[in-house]
């Protein structure tokens, strides 16, 4: 693995990819570089049909992610930060709330911010007991930047949300599995290893069943709803005689016979 710190690495382990953030003197504060490295591993591990459960994850012990690197969006002018800070980050987030496979998060430490955004991509959270969840950007005169007002809200509702975002309160990893946020707490230093299990548990089933069933439950509520129809609808369709009789009368360039099975 590479020795350099500030980059995204990715590892497949018998059909689960583990996505870690590498950051750790940093806290795994996320940079430019970083945001792009995530979107593309989710446009790649999209494509693959080997991988059949993803884990997201964060090198060292302090935190998972404590959100976007200050000194880097702070030099930012404010075109610049609408262009490329904020578009960017919601562009690679979504690709991750949409991923075919699911995703489990393990977190191993605090996650602020930017990195509490990420955390709502995942389908499934597992969070050691000493990890803390926060919106601390009031407090230094900003806003969540990457749907911790649009994402998070869905999962946690807009209560919950605004107690976090306005106050600044932590909330312990007790408390973020009472808000819905975590569904599993381990033994500090066991996120990853408590993670595995789960997605192992998944990539046992039948993919494509967990992979269509992921988008029922997103579609659900709300999310990609349009793209689930309309995939699920063609899928289908495409199983039919009457597909394999369109496809046959066009390229023999005569009128189609349709039985409707």
């Amino acid at each position: 693995m590479n020795t350099n710190e500030g980059f995204v690495s990715v590892e497949v382990r018998d059909n689960i990819a583990i996505v870690t953030l590498e950051r750790p003197s940093k806290l795994n504060a996320l940079t430019p570089e970083m945001i792009e490295q995530l979107g593309q591993a989710a446009l790649d591990l999209d494509k693959r049909t080997d991988v059949r459960a993803v884990v997201l994850t964060a090198s060292g012990e302090r935190a998972f992610c404590v959100g976007a690197d200050i000194r880097v969006w702070a030099g930012l002018e404010a075109l610049d930060m609408w262009r490329r800070w904020v578009r960017d980050g919601h562009r690679a987030f979504d690709l991750w709330a949409t991923l075919r496979q699911p995703v489990v998060a393990a977190i191993n430490g605090h996650a602020f911010g930017g990195g509490l955004e990420l955390l709502a991509t995942a389908d499934i959270r597992v969070s050691e007991a000493t990890a803390t969840f926060a919106l601390p950007e009031a407090g230094i005169a900003t806003c969540p930047g990457w749907s911790g007002s649009q994402r998070l809200v869905k999962l946690l509702g807009p209560g919950q949300v605004k107690l976090m975002a306005l106050t600044g309160r932590r909330l312990d990893a007790t408390a973020a599995q009472r808000a819905g946020l975590v569904q599993d707490i381990c033994e500090p230093g066991k996120a990853l290893e408590h993670a595995l299990e789960v997605a192992t548990e998944i990539a046992r089933l039948a993919p494509v069943s967990v992979q269509l069933t992921k988008q029922l439950i997103d579609a659900g509520t709300g999310v990609n709803l349009g793209a689930v129809l309309e995939g699920m609808a063609g899928a289908l369709a495409a199983t039919t005689q009457d597909a394999k009789e369109g496809l046959a009368s066009f390229s023999e360039k005569r009128p189609p016979d349709y039985q409707g099975f």
